[in-house]
């Protein structure tokens, strides 16, 4: 049975919205396993998480303070169906991301990552994949709010979306 996954990063609660979209509650709570990949600004929205939903992995972003911190690691490994992942906020300049992440982390199948607010879904030299599921409250330059979804099962990611949330 394929584990239902949901990808967000940059909520930023309650400083670019008071909580979450709707849409992205209804992930949550139907996702197997929701990775936060940091900038959640609010514990409150970490503990809401964690009691809402089946299982959570998340790190803590630059602008994630003490109380965060002291929950969270700045990076989150996991296996989940076999697949290797690994969470951090920050990758630094998108300009030679993927071998930079390649040297961090030779050990991951899947690199989730946010701070940018861009969606970015690339293989790198290795084969590893990076994941940037964008931010579902703040979209910066970007048409839209985004998060993604996925499917792991029998260590393969597949039925990777990127996924626009409603505008109001």
């Amino acid at each position: 049975m394929p584990t239902r996954l949901l990808i967000i990063a940059d909520t930023h609660v309650p400083k670019r919205a008071r909580q979450l979209p709707p849409k992205v509650w209804e992930e949550a709570e139907a996702a197997d396993v929701v990775i936060h990949a940091g900038d959640w600004v609010n514990l409150e929205l970490l503990d809401e998480l964690e009691h809402r939903t089946r299982r959570l992995i998340g790190v803590y972003g630059n602008n994630d303070g003490a109380d965060l911190r002291a929950r969270l690691p700045e990076i989150a490994r996991a296996d989940i169906e076999g697949i290797r992942f690994a969470v951090i906020h920050e990758t630094g300049a998108a300009t030679g991301r993927e071998k930079r992440m390649d040297a961090a982390f030779p050990d991951a199948d899947v690199l989730v990552f946010g701070h940018s607010h861009i969606p970015w879904d690339t293989l790198t030299p290795k084969g590893m994949r990076l994941l940037n599921p964008g931010s579902p409250t703040d979209r910066r330059r970007q048409p839209t709010c985004t998060y993604l979804t996925a499917l792991a099962d029998d260590g393969a990611l597949t039925d990777v979306r990127l996924c626009h949330v409603p505008t109001r």
